[in-house]
């Protein structure tokens, strides 16, 4: 056989493959050699600083774990401290400020402000010592003595708040209470605390202890508005921060703690026990004897009264967010920090809207347990014309009209009967009313009744339940799980209408069970009237600096009105919805001579009750509840809702061209039916009467009431014993108004078998 001999290339990359492994086997035993060689030595060397016994354990160990902490919480340290130094990145940060606004009406009248308005023109040295030591005194008595972070302060107030089993004291240093106004918010995180320590420490590399000072009275905020304690002085005492005395340096000092708690313009006795407290501490601190504060416990300090300046605060807050948002979108380049703001406020409306979530639930919250409001009030562009964030700023400034998220109840069900326009189905179409169940689900009519077959109008108009649960599952058409494609479907819509909330995707959602805003909500609502054309809310109307140059135009730059349903779907939905407030479950809410449509909603358990209406001008949102979410006493969308909605649109259309709604024209009414009326006689919304409570100026009524009648039985008697006493016709008609005036609706019915029987006078 002839032997194969391999290939001359072949031959040669096996040597070569066999040459490159010997080279590495080489190098690595020699690497080997080496390394052994140099540990050996490196042992030898050490061998030499050996220690033992009981000098390893006393010195030696000890120093290594430090070390090794040490140089871990190093590590530790560098990786928090990077967000805080993110926050310095900016070389001019001392010098950048906050926003300055100024916001003035729909009509240019100025109405509050926002923002930081530095005033640095009053030197430390201008200062009187007494509000340096109240300060100090208060604050951060050793200010002078720790590097940003007062440890001693910290672990004191510790202690104080454990053993108090709440927070008492405050362990946050001037330096870091500046840190926080200057690159922090006012969030409550260990995050934040962190940075603030961290920046603390910053700020004491950068600056001296008076600057750091300085910088802290000129940027605090002291309530009211303003900020610095010269700003806070002419504003509560109407003089300079140099001319104070020491009970208003007091008062001063007891702001920076809460100064919305403290301010003397809402609450005199409560800032006057605190700038006691702060007398307390200058005798604590050793800066001032008992006898030095005696005169200023003796003499409190008076602010200025300023009760009659209302501001609509709710509304201010909500805009400078708002013109916040805004600045955000203007040009890097763009340095300007004061603008003058003209927003879509009206007054008249506002103090209307203002007084209306007053006066309503003085006569009747009590007696239906609801003690919070708000209301919102958007013409047919977004702008707001009015917003009423709760029943009292000064109380509390959560905004409830903004931040709130609240169930809607059947008011929600406009949306869902707009999907079911979009989709084939009629004002007229035929829906029968009877048990349905999603799962384990199955909703109910209030009165566990059903009414049988209904049109899609008068299922709205009596707010029947079960109708919009039926139509989410139509909704749905063949799909595997018809009843969540058919809520896919409604959430999809109340999108396009413009609301932004998560609409949880629940059985009973269709019903109102996701929550919402009442500003989304309002705003929301606009797209019926407006011919389909869903809108942005916004308080902006037009941005300018100080020097009156043109910014921003919401006409020109603002967000344009979408497409977000068809003209007809609207106009169809304005004509079902009208109904409601001409025979249905708000006929409180009817205006005279003008158009109105809207909706009512009432949650489960009365936690929640909505009216959100509107006409050709102006769509309007009035929900009433509690802030802890606890049941109000049966209160309905037709009562307190629908009659404050009604108070805001007569003093909002006052002057005002009135315009009509797009398919409602003068209204219409709709057949009277027995399910109908069935349906009318058990739905929540349609009992907006008070409580089965009679209140003490109805029973005053009846007294009256009763005696008239008594006095008519004796004329009558007198002119004819034989014949029997009759009420007159005048008289009868003499009260309804008056009685009309003490409840939230006006029922001709004096007695109940469940008002309690007045007595004799």
């Amino acid at each position: 056989m002839r032997q194969i001999v391999p290939s001359a290339w072949k031959t040669k990359l096996r040597h070569f493959l066999l040459d490159f492994d010997a080279r590495i086997d080489s190098t690595l035993f020699s690497s080997g050699v080496g390394l052994r060689e140099l540990w050996e030595r490196y042992s030898t060397f050490m061998d030499r600083f050996y220690v033992g016994r009981w000098k390893r354990w006393v010195f030696i160990e000890p120093l290594s774990e430090m070390a090794t902490i040490g140089l871990g919480g190093l590590v530790l340290m560098l990786a928090l401290a990077q967000p805080a130094f993110r926050e310095t990145a900016d070389d001019d940060w001392l010098k950048k400020s906050d926003l300055a606004v100024t916001f003035l009406d729909r009509y240019g009248n100025p109405i509050g402000s926002r923002g930081i308005k530095h005033n640095d023109s009053i030197p430390l040295e201008d200062f009187p010592d007494n509000l340096i030591k109240a300060t100090l005194a208060t604050e951060d008595r050793r200010f002078y003595d720790h590097f940003g972070i007062d440890v001693a302060g910290t672990a004191r107030a510790l202690v104080t708040n454990a053993q108090a089993g709440g927070v008492r004291q405050g362990g946050s240093s001037i330096t870091q209470q500046l840190a926080k106004n200057l690159f922090l918010s006012n969030e409550r995180t260990i995050e934040r605390k962190v940075n603030e320590a961290f920046l603390a420490i910053w700020l004491e590399t950068r600056l001296t202890k008076n600057e750091i000072l300085k910088l802290y009275l000129d940027r605090a905020y002291m309530g009211g508005g303003t900020f610095g304690v010269d700003g806070a002085a002419h504003f509560y005492f109407n003089k300079s921060a140099r001319d104070v005395n020491l009970a208003e340096s007091a008062m001063l000092a007891g702001l920076f703690k809460a100064p919305t708690k403290y301010a003397p313009h809402i609450n005199l006795p409560a800032a006057r026990a605190r700038a006691n407290q702060v007398l307390d501490n200058l005798v604590d601190a050793g800066f001032m004897t008992e006898g030095q504060v005696f005169g200023a416990r003796r003499n409190p300090a008076t602010a200025v009264d300023r009760r009659e300046e209302v501001s609509p605060n709710y509304y201010l807050d909500w805009a400078f967010d708002e013109m916040r948002r805004l600045v955000e979108t203007f040009p890097k380049s763009y340095t300007e920090r004061v603008f003058v703001v003209r927003t879509a406020i009206d007054m008249n409306v506002q103090r209307a809207a203002e007084a209306a979530i007053e006066n309503q639930p003085r006569q009747f919250g009590r007696d239906y347990h609801a003690t919070q409001a708000a209301t919102v009030v958007s013409d047919l562009d977004g702008g707001v014309r009015a917003m009423v964030g709760g029943r009292d700023y000064g109380a509390s400034q959560f905004n409830r009209a903004v931040d709130a998220m609240r169930q809607p109840g059947s008011s929600f069900k406009p949306y869902v009967y707009t999907t079911a326009l979009l989709n084939g189905f009629k004002p007229t179409s035929i829906v029968v009313d009877g048990p349905v169940c999603i799962g384990n689900w199955c909703p109910q009519n209030y009165g566990h009744s059903y009414s049988g077959a209904v049109t899609l109008t008068q299922a709205i108009t009596h707010s029947i339940n079960v109708v919009p649960v039926k139509l989410s599952i139509a909704l749905g058409g063949k799909s595997p799980n018809p009843a969540k494609a058919g809520r896919a479907k409604i959430v999809e819509v109340a999108r396009r209408f413009g609301i932004t909330a998560p609409l949880l995707d629940t059985p009973s959602l269709p019903i109102g069970s996701a929550e919402v805003s009442v500003l989304e909500h309002a705003v929301a609502y606009v797209t019926f009237p407006n011919k389909g054309k869903s809108v942005t809310p916004h308080a902006v109307l037009e941005v300018r600096t100080g020097a009156g140059d043109s910014v921003w135009r919401f006409d020109r730059d603002g967000k344009k009105p979408l497409q977000a349903i068809p003209a007809s779907v609207a106009a169809d939905m304005a004509g079902m919805m009208s109904h409601v407030v001409s025979e249905g479950t708000a006929r409180r809410a009817a205006l005279d001579g003008i158009p109105t449509a809207g909706k009512t909603g009432t949650t489960n358990a009365y936690r929640d009750a909505w009216f959100v209406g509107y006409t050709g001008n102006f769509t309007c949102a009035v929900w009433y509840g509690n802030d802890d979410y606890s049941s109000t006493n049966r209160l309905t969308g037709g009562a307190m809702p629908a009659q404050t909605w009604h108070d805001i649109m007569v003093a909002a259309h006052q002057g005002v061209e009135i315009k009509e709604i797009p398919g409602i024209g003068a209204g219409t009414k709709l057949p009277a039916t027995a399910a109908a009326a069935n349906v009318a006689s058990s739905a929540p919304d349609a009992k907006p009467g008070p409580p089965p409570i009679l209140t003490r100026r109805g029973a005053d009524i009846l007294v009256r009431v009763e005696k008239l009648l008594d006095e008519a039985g004796k004329t009558a008697g007198t002119t004819s014993s034989s014949e029997p006493a009759k009420p007159r016709a005048s008289s009868a008609l003499a009260f309804p108004d008056s009685f009309a005036s003490a409840t939230p609706e006006a029922p001709l019915a004096v007695a109940t078998p469940t008002a309690p029987s007045p007595r004799k006078k």
